[in-house]
């Protein structure tokens, strides 16, 4: 038993954190685990890992019990999808005095590039949707849509930053971190925080988008497959029961906390110790979230997991739902990865790369929506759809239909979790260029979804370098009225 315990701890500290393919990051498989660092005297008088991440009641009255967010890595092209701009249209191929600031640097001047997509109007609410997204457009009474967001950066890693964390750098926890932080989680068993990845890799800037920045280690995000291993390497070891496996866990937990004693600061270390409980647990639970053999085939349909071209991402979709169904509190979906056209990134021929990514991802992102409504979780589930940024009105080469990135004005949506339905806020010029009307910050989006959570965002503090450190910055922001 000796040399087992010997092998298995070997194992459990050097193959676990790594193998799963997230280094320190699979630290964040303690999402359940890490509101404070809490720590708890024993009845010996030592330290020992508390378990911070049982729900807490809400700061403010709560709309919405989960977050599902449905990420466009590398900016969709607003004029192309949901902002209509029928002026844009008249202007194509001709070179205008405008102002635009992309990668490409500031402009002062460019070729319009009109919408490459025809509208139509969808719903009660007659909202206008391209045909990029006619499965999107049939849930449009339920959605509202931000068409007047901007921030800063109109750079991928800067960008991603800003829209994951408030911040244009590193270094700060994201959404999924302050929400978990704040909320504990409902289940036990599973993750707070869940990150999926696009099957073409992840966006750039990596685990940084789901980090837990200066808090304790165990609120990242926990990046998990939609396919029959969710997590590698959560098998037993060769030879091991799981009864041993319990006893084994039981005595490296006593060193480990024995070891915590005098490092009670040490948020990775703690963070450890819980990730061996957590994968402990969901070795049992987590391949039933994501077997799928229970589903009906009208629900795969439903997702397009009947169909090649969507199946990827209604597999994610359809995780989703199974995971708020289970208590999971934030879900983070990455649609498109890697660079240049295996994401919505349409520098060259816009056309060839919206209607690729828009076509993997309508019916999967309809069928989400329309599924969470039916079994009675849209009411207290948040759905987003958003890139880092827009697209510019005009051309980014001299020839060709691509759009450098647009941070100046570009549209979001959400939908449930006590947002109103067929609406649309704010404006962008008639270019589709500048947010002018009720403009709205990123970390206005971010206070929203607080707010429906039930966090006050501008109470909701971690004190870091000083500072009661806040999501939405020191400074403060205000949730988006007209949506709630």
């Amino acid at each position: 038993m000796h040399d087992n315990a010997n092998q298995f701890c070997r194992r459990t500290r050097r193959e676990f954190l790594w193998e799963t393919g997230a280094g320190f990051g699979a630290l964040g498989l303690t999402g359940l685990m890490g509101a404070d660092p809490l720590l708890a005297n024993d009845v010996k008088g030592g330290i020992k890992f508390a378990n911070p991440m049982a729900p807490r009641k809400p700061m403010v009255p709560a709309k919405a019990k989960a977050v599902i967010f449905l990420f466009m890595y590398g900016g969709p092209s607003q004029v192309d999808t949901f902002d209509e701009k029928p002026e844009l249209a008249k202007l194509d191929g001709k070179t205008i005095p405008v102002k635009t600031f992309g990668r490409g640097g500031h402009k002062s001047t460019g070729r319009v590039v009109g919408p490459k997509f025809a509208f139509k109007s969808y719903g009660k609410c007659g909202k206008r949707v391209s045909d990029l997204f006619p499965n999107v457009g049939t849930c449009v009474d339920d959605i509202a849509f931000l068409h007047s967001m901007y921030a800063e950066s109109p750079i991928h890693g800067s960008g991603l930053m800003m829209m994951n964390s408030g911040r244009l750098l590193s270094g700060s926890p994201c959404l999924g971190s302050w929400v978990t932080y704040g909320l504990g989680s409902e289940n036990e068993n599973l993750p707070g925080f869940v990150v999926m990845l696009d099957h073409s890799g992840g966006p750039i800037n990596g685990p940084k988008n789901w980090s837990s920045g200066y808090m304790p280690a165990a609120y990242q995000g926990v990046q998990i497959r939609a396919d029959k291993t969710p997590i590698h390497d959560l098998a037993l070891p060769e030879g091991t029961t799981r009864a041993q496996q319990r006893d084994l866990l039981d005595r490296l937990k006593e060193k480990n906390e024995q070891h915590l004693t005098a490092r009670a600061d040490n948020s990775e270390l703690m963070a450890r110790i819980a990730s061996y409980e957590l994968a402990f647990k969901m070795q049992e639970h987590a391949p039933e979230a994501v077997d799928f053999s229970k589903e009906t085939a009208e629900t795969k349909a439903l997702y397009g997991i009947d169909e090649k071209r969507t199946e990827d991402f209604g597999r994610k979709c359809l995780l989703a739902r199974r995971l708020v169904e289970r208590g999971v509190r934030f879900i983070q979906i990455y649609s498109g990865g890697n660079h240049n056209d295996h994401n919505w990134d349409a520098h060259g021929d816009l056309v060839k790369n919206h209607s690729l990514h828009a076509g993997n991802t309508d019916k999967p992102i309809a069928g989400l929506l329309k599924d969470l409504k039916r079994r009675g979780l849209l009411d207290s589930t948040i759905v987003i759809w958003s890139g880092e940024f827009g697209r510019q009105p005009t051309a980014e080469y001299a020839q060709g239909t691509g759009r450098d990135h647009n941070a100046y004005g570009f549209t979001s949506w959400m939908a449930g979790g006590g947002i109103k339905g067929g609406i649309s806020v704010g404006t962008t010029d008639e270019l589709g260029n500048f947010a002018v009307d009720d403009r709205f910050h990123v970390k206005n989006l971010h206070a929203t979804v607080l707010q429906q959570m039930g966090l006050d965002p501008n109470k909701l503090t971690y004190f870091y370098g000083g500072l009661d450190q806040k999501l939405v910055g020191v400074e403060g922001a205000e949730p988006i009225k007209q949506l709630i």
